[in-house]
């Protein structure tokens, strides 16, 4: 692994701390990109890398995004993430998350955590015996905020995939618009079935065959394999699996009008997407429409930190802002020719004191 501040993807980011608990068998990496705004809040993602760079590489760009995410949805928190590397067997263990949320509490608060891929609502619950400093744990009673983030991301991205079909489509409707979806977890699943109650017609794949084909049956989509979804004839591919994925040869095979999803750091590299613009594909920026989730823990774990319990109708009330906020992306893209990938990431720097 090359030193952090060489890898292209640092961002004169504030703290990046390897945590190493030889105990527990614990390796994992915290990066805090800005605390402008607050403590830098994002998910853990607890995940196998045949290459500890790519966690390193994870590490740095998914807590800029957050950055960004957390100041384009108004929350009063910076930017960070954390990265669990799993082994092979993807083993992962009482001690490991007792030493991660040692690792946690010795940031003394600038760091705040909660789910990401890998990572449960349980193992929130975890952590939570070593720090305060987490989020996304069960709710406290009816109409409360908390437990897991992933319905109120998979919401936020079936409202800003409306918000994108009615401008680049004209539809005030979703009743036969043809949604291809990426991934079937959570985050997917969620934005699949919101999708079915008003009629979409979906195409679905997962890296889990099995799991893509029994959504299907329930909602009477269709299926493709993932080596073939992205080349799908469709009117919005929404990608809700990994990133990376919109480089030069898969924004070349796609056949849509839109692309709109919940995955973080779609682009693959800076450039990509002005190539999308250039194809006249209407982006939906990653971390302005999937901000639904971090909006739930950042109001629970807000609203604990003032001696209250987070109401649902406050992060239902602040995702229902996200469709605003893509409307005036896609507005000043079209006004200034540039794409909206860097008018979002423009707008975000602003807000975290970089613009």
């Amino acid at each position: 692994m090359t030193a952090f501040w060489a890898e292209p993807d640092f961002d004169a980011h504030e703290l990046v701390q390897l945590v190493h608990d030889r105990a527990s068998g614990l390796t994992a990496i915290i990066a805090v990109h800005s605390t402008h705004l607050g403590p830098s809040a994002g998910g853990t993602r607890f995940w196998h890398y045949n290459d500890p760079a790519g966690a390193m590489r994870d590490a740095l760009r998914l807590s800029r995004g957050m950055s960004y995410k957390n100041a384009m949805a108004g929350l009063p928190m910076g930017g960070g993430k954390a990265v669990i590397l799993a082994d092979e067997q993807r083993i992962k263990t009482p001690e490991m998350l007792a030493a991660f949320g040692d690792a946690v509490e010795g940031l003394g608060g600038r760091y705040v955590t909660a789910e990401d891929v890998g990572i449960s609502e349980a193992d929130m619950v975890a952590v939570s015996s070593r720090t305060a400093h987490v989020s996304g744990l069960p709710v406290a009673g009816e109409g409360s905020a908390g437990g897991d983030p992933g319905p109120f991301t998979a919401y936020g991205i079936y409202l800003g995939i409306k918000a994108a079909v009615a401008h680049k489509l004209g539809k005030d409707s979703l009743a036969g618009v043809h949604v291809a979806v990426q991934g079937t977890g959570s985050v997917g699943g969620g934005v699949a079935r919101l999708l079915a109650k008003d009629g979409a017609k979906l195409t679905l794949a997962d890296i889990n065959a099995s799991r893509a084909a029994a959504l299907a049956q329930e909602l009477g989509a269709a299926t493709a394999s993932t080596d073939a979804i992205m080349e799908t004839p469709c009117d919005v591919f929404s990608p809700n699996a990994l990133g990376a994925i919109l480089d030069d040869a898969g924004i070349a095979g796609l056949d849509c009008a839109i692309v709109a999803g919940g995955a973080n750091n779609q682009l693959a590299r800076a450039g990509h997407g002005a190539l999308l613009a250039a194809r006249d594909i209407l982006y939906a920026p990653d971390y302005v429409i999937n901000a639904g989730g971090i909006i739930s823990v950042a109001t629970e774990y807000l609203a604990r930190n003032q001696g209250r319990i987070g109401d649902i109708a406050e992060v239902n009330a602040l995702v229902a802002q996200i469709p605003g906020r893509l409307e005036q992306i896609w507005q000043e893209s079209a006004a200034t020719g540039i794409s909206s990938d860097v008018v979002a990431d423009r707008m975000a720097q602003k807000l975290i004191g970089r613009g």
